[in-house]
């Protein structure tokens, strides 16, 4: 149907948005973290969920704003998943209208 077709559409730009901002604030010391970004879109019923992660088990600890640590990449900073999207948050608006608009 084109009704979900634009939401799933919807739904990707805003992720890949979000993700590639993210991208930008993701330390790098192997790589495996950046490397690890994921994206999924999970259709359950009505509800569509998107959803963009890091699946490294160590992610979450470099996420966190409550263990310090330095980071060689200038880019570099904590919460770079939230930071992305907040970030881009009004692009990631704009993309969402123009792609739910008929």
């Amino acid at each position: 149907d084109i009704q979900g077709r634009k939401i799933i559409r919807a739904l990707q730009s805003a992720m890949i948005l979000g993700a590639a901002r993210a991208a930008l604030y993701t330390p790098i010391d192997t790589s495996a973290l950046l490397n690890s970004q994921f994206r999924e879109i999970v259709t359950d019923g009505a509800v569509i969920t998107g959803r963009v992660g890091y699946s490294t088990s160590y992610a979450v600890y470099v996420h966190d704003p409550g263990n310090p640590q330095r980071f060689r990449r200038s880019t570099a900073k904590k919460e770079f998943l939230t930071l992305g999207f907040e970030e881009e948050r009004s692009a990631i608006d704009d993309v969402v209208r123009k792609e739910l608009s008929l």
